[in-house]
C-alpha cells in the first residue's frame, strides 16, 4: 500500500493540492518499506489524483481538499482521509496502527468565502 500525506514543515498541511510537497510512505505488513517526499508538480485541477494514482498511491491523507478533488480521487480508487493534523510522524504512527480517521476538511469549499478557494 502506498499512502501520500500533504505535508508542510513535517506537519499535515491543511490544503492537498497547495501544500508544497507530499510524503510518501508504502507500507507492507503495517510497517514502513519505504519512504520518501515528493514536491508538488503544481496545482492543476484535477491533476493530482491521476499523478498520485500512477505512483501507485491507496490513501491520500490531508487536513482540507474540496468535494471535486475527493470525487476525482474516488474514481481512481484512492481512499481519502481529510481533517487530519498534527506531524507527519504521529500521522504516521496512528496510520499504522488502523486508528486514522477521517474528519471534517480543514477548509469549507462550500462557504462562500471560499468559493475562489482551489485546493
Amino acid at each position: 500500500m502506498k499512502v501520500a500525506i500533504s505535508t508542510e514543515r513535517a506537519q499535515v498541511a491543511s490544503h492537498f493540492g497547495r501544500c508544497p510537497e507530499y510524503t510518501i510512505i508504502e507500507v507492507e505488513e503495517g510497517k514502513i518499506v519505504k519512504r520518501e517526499t515528493i514536491q508538488n508538480p503544481a496545482h492543476q485541477p484535477g491533476f493530482l489524483p491521476g499523478y498520485l494514482a500512477n505512483m501507485g498511491v491507496n490513501v491520500v491523507i490531508t487536513g482540507g481538499m474540496g468535494h471535486r478533488a475527493q470525487e476525482l480521487f474516488t474514481q481512481y480508487n484512492i481512499e481519502t482521509v481529510i481533517g487530519v493534523t498534527g506531524s507527519i510522524e504521529q500521522v504516521i504512527e496512528i496510520f499504522l496502527k488502523g486508528e486514522l480517521v477521517s474528519g471534517e476538511s480543514l477548509c469549507d469549499h462550500d462557504s462562500p468565502e471560499h468559493k475562489s478557494c482551489e485546493h
